[in-house]
């Protein structure tokens, strides 16, 4: 596989999935098989979010199937379930078999602010991993978290990357003008944007990300 045209370095943005047979023929050539889907995907677009482990660990040859579909500059953003923590070895073992292609693992959190638990979910996966709490209650507001860690959302945050969502579709070209011009100085200074479009039966999702691309 070779690196896609449209990256620029260090901007990772996408869609959230990859496997949509309504994407054709839009974004993936009419006749694409399934089993084709990412590597046309990785051909396009630098990164992906990855939904799917969020609700069962896949085996580790899956993981080693997605990283050798995809370019070594590719970048996989892996979903994670708070409940999931409880077997966080197993996600581990499994996401690192995506070696260079790991980017942030987002972990889902709908619980209210508890500093107990951040300190297990911090003691539970290896620092050296980028991790995106997507905090749901609002009391987690203002919460500390160390450098490998951020808030979803969270633009201002003091981590070297930045983990973005857009969720409200249709985005107009004028907004999707803003996202470009907040992503841009972010990825000049040195910082790692992972930014995802919400899946759509249309493929405006990948449409959303090339455009933010070719603006940037």
């Amino acid at each position: 596989m070779t690196a896609t045209k449209s990256s620029v370095p260090g901007a990772y943005v996408g869609a959230s999935g990859w496997s949509y047979p309504s994407w054709r023929p839009d974004f993936y050539p009419a006749g694409t098989k399934p089993a084709e889907f990412l590597g046309r995907y990785a051909e396009r677009l630098p990164s992906v979010e990855l939904n799917s482990t969020g609700y069962r660990i896949p085996g580790e040859e899956q993981f080693t199937s997605w990283a050798e579909q995809t370019p070594e500059t590719f970048r996989f953003a892996v979903k994670m379930q708070a409940w999931q923590l409880r077997q966080a070895a197993t996600f581990e073992e499994g996401v690192r078999k995506l070696g260079e292609r790991l980017g942030p693992i987002r972990i889902l959190v709908t619980q209210k602010r508890d500093e107990g638990f951040l300190t297990f979910a911090l003691g539970s996966l290896d620092p050296a991993l980028k991790l995106a709490f997507d905090f749901k209650h609002e009391s987690w507001a203002g919460i500390e978290l160390p450098e490998n860690a951020v808030r979803v959302d969270d633009v201002e945050a003091q981590a070297p990357f930045r983990y973005l969502r857009f969720r409200d579709p249709p985005y107009t070209d004028k907004v999707i003008k803003r996202i470009a011009d907040d992503v841009r100085p972010l990825v000049a200074s040195g910082i790692e944007v992972f930014a995802y479009f919400s899946h759509e039966k249309e493929p405006t999702a990948p449409q959303y990300a090339k455009r933010v691309l070719e603006l940037i």
